[in-house]
């Protein structure tokens, strides 16, 4: 099942099913994406019936799936991406086994083809590809293997990042403010039975593809996760109760072969050349600048649609 909001010159916009095609779409008789994550248990098995898709689609119309939401985590989930951001930005590793994540802007989500807009170029603006999940009510102490359960619909996020400002705020010890605007979303969400066999152990075993400007800059694999997202459901309702609505992001996908297969953001790029060439030369992101994400499957088939933004002047 693919799920999907329309504008509607609301918040929260309006809940659509998209046909397997991508191209057409029906109306639940449900108001908006939160309230089908609220009342999932009743509101499932309704929507999976769809199988007519009356309205034809315009991708441009649709906001992101969940355009705000009560709570945004997001997970470094990637030991690859983790050691080159390291060296990037001059922070010390985490010695820690249990996974790494933090809070971030949750009261909006960019549509997939928004423009962004950000006040300065010199802020070092970088895009970063990852994947996502959205629960229903989890308990506080739910174990990784029963958060398997509460894992509703997989998405693809843009998780944008200003570079000048994540070294500062991380040695504060303190989390990022700043230096995490909202992120942007790929217009479809969809169950985990959509992805077959490409959902597993708890991870979307799928290459992002990521171009910037037109030009491939990264295809890494979503399998390696150094932990699960079921693992990182548990690890956030350890000492609270998730609400329905919850998004938990991988952090950047990034993969061990990154010379080879190329890399899901520009910090990563850096810190390559850093390691390799003594110092880091690709600039970040100038306003113009386009970039395009979209996982695939061994058909090329692209269950999340793609995202496609451009960085713009506030």
């Amino acid at each position: 099942m693919r799920l999907a909001t329309l504008r509607d010159g609301t918040k929260d916009g309006k809940l659509v099913a998209i046909s397997p095609d991508g191209k057409r779409y029906a109306v639940p008789p449900l108001q908006t994406m939160q309230e089908a994550l609220e009342r999932w248990s009743e509101t499932m098995a309704q929507l999976a019936a769809i199988d007519e898709f009356p309205e034809a689609l315009d991708q441009v119309e649709l906001a992101a799936p969940l355009p705000r939401a009560w709570q945004w985590l997001d997970g470094s989930a990637f030991q690859s991406h983790g050691d080159l951001m390291s060296a990037v930005l001059g922070v010390e590793e985490s010695t820690s086994q249990a996974p790494l994540m933090y809070q971030g802007t949750s009261d909006k989500f960019y549509g997939p083809r928004d423009d962004v807009k950000f006040p300065d170029e010199a802020l070092g603006i970088d895009f970063e590809g990852e994947f996502g999940v959205i629960v229903d009510a989890v308990p506080m102490g739910t174990s990784a293997e029963d958060a398997m359960g509460h894992i509703r619909l997989v998405v693809q996020i843009n998780d944008w990042s200003l570079r000048a400002l994540a070294g500062p705020e991380m040695k504060t010890g303190f989390g990022w403010i700043q230096a995490k605007p909202p992120c942007g979303m790929a217009p479809f969400a969809i169950t985990p039975d959509e992805l077959g066999g490409n959902w597993r152990n708890g991870r979307v075993c799928l290459n992002l593809n990521v171009d910037w400007n037109g030009q491939r800059f990264g295809a890494a694999n979503g399998e390696p996760m150094g932990h699960g997202f079921h693992e990182l459901v548990a690890h956030a309702a350890r000492t609270r109760d998730l609400v329905p609505g919850t998004v938990i992001g991988s952090g950047t996908v990034s993969n061990a072969n990154f010379r080879e297969i190329g890399s899901s953001c520009i910090a990563e790029r850096r810190g390559i050349e850093l390691i390799d060439e003594g110092a880091a030369r690709t600039a970040f992101m100038k306003f113009g600048d386009t970039v395009r994400m979209q996982a695939v499957d061994e058909h090329g088939h692209a269950p999340f649609g793609a995202i496609e933004q451009k960085v713009v002047k506030a």
